[in-house]
């Protein structure tokens, strides 16, 4: 099995940018030096196809991104000011969602050392989030017949409300949001299952929480998981309002993980958030989730 990751992941953002640019190379360095994902099993993350990119997003849409004719007020709400190096990194981002659901379903386990951008809707980003990894990725294994059933399980922090809006109509995605309720985004859109947790939840209680909801998501019979693994709900993070150890993020992966591994459904991970300063905080919990993936299919 292989994971997918990318130079291009990295953003260089203007002084006092709340989005920790560089977390990608540090997350990857960490991976080598801790010995829990070998170079050997890290794959290119390829540039999303057209075709893969437009089942999830209006053309008109990406064509303002690829080109730079964007408004200015469209680039606002996503957070970061149009660079040529944009639309590479998101395609290159779609690119390797796509690539890893395709990849978890031949070898039951893969992912790609970025991505979750939950946030990005049909026709507009917003929330750091360009287009969205998930209906990208959803959408090509359904479309290529190789899934019939696909669930999500997003555990940022922040609800999913672009997969929310793009996923949850449809009879064969199963959607699953356990986030903060008064955190971003403050207009949600309803996804098949929302868990809304307070300011401040510790471990005992979102772990709680979490397997009450799990239930739902097995009863779909997913033939394949898109784990959204933010680690944004860390107590360290800026943005994450909750009050999370990097032990209850593990316990948390070992539910996920261990429960999907344990049904036979291969899983394609995407990190997700993380916004602790120092960064350093968020890149270990986001290396701990590789440890969990790692102890379950002993890659």
């Amino acid at each position: 099995m292989h994971f997918f990751y990318s130079d291009v992941f990295n953003l260089n953002l203007p002084a006092g940018h709340r989005f920790p640019g560089g977390k990608y190379a540090l997350l990857r360095r960490a991976l080598a030096e801790e010995g829990i994902v070998a170079p050997a099993r890290l794959r290119l993350a390829p540039a999303v196809a057209d075709a893969d990119l437009l089942r999830a997003h209006d053309p008109a849409y990406v064509a303002a991104i690829d080109s730079g004719t964007i408004d200015a007020a469209a680039m606002r709400r996503i957070g970061f000011p149009w660079t040529e190096h944009i639309p590479r990194r998101a395609r290159a981002t779609m690119g390797g969602a796509a690539a890893a659901a395709r990849a978890a379903l031949k070898h039951g386990l893969s992912g790609q050392l970025a991505g979750g951008t939950h946030h990005a809707h049909y026709d507009f980003g917003s929330g750091y989030c360009v287009f969205n990894d998930f209906a990208v990725a959803a959408l090509a294994v359904l479309a290529e017949g190789l899934a019939e059933r696909v669930a999500v399980i997003d555990l940022d922090v922040h609800q999913g409300d672009g997969n929310a809006a793009i996923l949850s109509p449809r009879d064969d995605v199963f959607v699953l949001s356990l986030h903060g309720e008064k955190n971003f985004p403050f207009r949600k859109v309803a996804s098949d299952l929302d868990v809304a947790l307070a300011d401040g939840t510790e471990d005992a209680a979102y772990l709680r929480a979490l397997d009450e909801a799990l239930p739902a998501v097995w009863g779909f019979r997913p033939d394949l998981v898109l784990y959204q693994a933010g680690v944004d709900p860390l107590a360290e993070d800026k943005l994450g309002r909750m009050a999370l150890t990097h032990d209850g993020l593990m316990q948390r992966d070992e539910m996920v993980l261990g429960g999907a591994k344990g049904r036979g459904v291969p899983v394609s991970m995407a990190i997700g958030g993380g916004y602790a300063d120092p960064i350093e905080a968020s890149v270990a919990a986001y290396a701990n989730t590789y440890r969990v993936a790692k102890t379950l299919w002993r890659f």
